[in-house]
């Protein structure tokens, strides 16, 4: 990695946003902290430290990424990919199917529609 205009390669391989917004309970599209969104990105942190430790592999803690109906949530970039998970081992299975091996969970994907991302 270089500093300046001459960057030749990103810092992070995999870069992972868990949402962890807390809300009121009474928001109509819900929220991703009073669904354990905490705990499990929390678990995922520790997790990718742990297992995919030749990439290098980004999890940070992210405000609203507004597609609360869904969550918790989260996005890893460079692919802008989005999923919706439950629990530790569907964070188990993004972690070993795309982080480490870069390929989708289909049964986790969400597609956010662009629309509502103003409402």
């Amino acid at each position: 990695m270089k500093y300046g205009s001459g960057v030749t390669e990103p810092l992070y391989e995999v870069h992972v946003f868990c949402c962890v917004n807390q809300r009121p309970s009474t928001h109509r599209r819900g929220c991703c902290a009073s669904k354990g969104a905490l705990n499990m990105a929390n678990y995922m942190c520790r997790r990718a430290m742990a297992t995919a430790n030749s990439k290098r592999v980004r999890i940070n803690l992210a405000g609203c990424l507004n597609v609360c109906e869904y969550g918790p949530t989260m996005v890893i970039y460079p692919e802008g990919v989005w999923y919706r998970y439950d629990n530790d081992a569907d964070i188990e299975e993004i972690l070993e199917q795309h982080v480490i091996h870069g390929r989708r969970v289909e049964r986790l994907l969400i597609t956010p529609d662009p629309a509502r991302l103003h409402r």
